[in-house]
């Protein structure tokens, strides 16, 4: 399964872009759509103006490598494409760590998918402070995974 046209449209309106890095509100130097900067990547990217399509090129790579399988690994119910969508977007929002050890993730592999879409409301905080961005993310998530 992959990452529809409507769950990389959601991710990259809410991550936004950026060509230069900047600390995110997690404390974590990002670029582009949301890519946080890894040690191994700081010497290509720590001083980069990024396209909008490289930005994009980041992305899918990000969610082809990393966060696609992931979800594909951690989830042992079936899935529609939306909740595969909003989980892949959860997933780039917060860590694939998050997810794993996540309540949603536990009531979703019981398979109580509506127990699933309530938890993910409840992550709307970074740093202890409840961000209106991910209020509307979070909410944008459950439509897409109902």
């Amino acid at each position: 399964m992959k990452t529809s046209a409507n769950g990389i449209a959601h991710i990259k309106e809410f991550e936004g872009f950026r060509g230069k890095r900047y600390l995110c509100p997690a404390g974590k130097w990002t670029i582009g759509y949301g890519h946080v900067i890894r040690d191994f990547e700081r010497l290509a990217l720590w001083d980069a103006d990024l396209t909008e399509e490289q930005a994009t090129k980041l992305l899918m790579k990000d969610l082809a490598e990393r966060f696609e399988p992931a979800v594909l690994e951690m989830v042992t119910v079936p899935l529609t494409q939306g909740q595969f969508d909003a989980l892949v977007s959860f997933a780039y929002n917060l860590g694939e760590a998050k997810l794993r050890s996540s309540t949603l993730l536990k009531l979703l592999n019981a398979g109580d998918y509506d127990g699933a879409r309530k938890q993910i409301n409840r992550w709307v905080y970074s740093n202890g402070k409840k961000l209106e961005g991910l209020i509307r993310r979070r909410a944008r998530e459950t439509e897409m995974f109902q």
